[in-house]
């Protein structure tokens, strides 16, 4: 996560709130997400460079 993003701060968010509290976070505010993951039915890869998303679809 991004624990220096403003938005993280708004939601009184902390490295120590709860897993699922972080998850639903990143899920409603994908910037919070440091490395997004791309998900298909055969792999998964890290998103950056984005161009490795590409390959994976």
């Amino acid at each position: 996560m991004r624990p220096g993003e403003a938005r993280f701060k708004d939601l009184g968010l902390t490295r120590d709130s709860a897993p699922d509290t972080l998850i639903a976070a990143m899920a409603e505010n994908p910037i919070l997400i440091e490395r997004p993951i791309g998900l298909t039915e055969t792999g998964a890869v890290i998103g950056r460079p984005p161009e490795t998303l590409l390959k994976l679809l």
